[in-house]
């Protein structure tokens, strides 16, 4: 596995459990995306690096 292939992995689960908190009311919808928006930063640098 290359580390693209494992920053996506990390990338999906992280997104996962970002939206089930979500979903159960642990975060409110701003919280949600600015984690989803550092997730997606870690997983560009990433790719960029690779």
């Amino acid at each position: 596995m290359t580390d693209t292939d494992d920053a996506v992995d990390a990338f999906l689960q992280k997104a996962d459990t970002a939206y089930d908190e979500y979903d159960q009311g642990y975060a409110d919808a701003d919280a949600t995306l600015r984690r989803l928006k550092r997730h997606i930063e870690d997983l560009r640098e990433t790719h960029e690096d690779d």
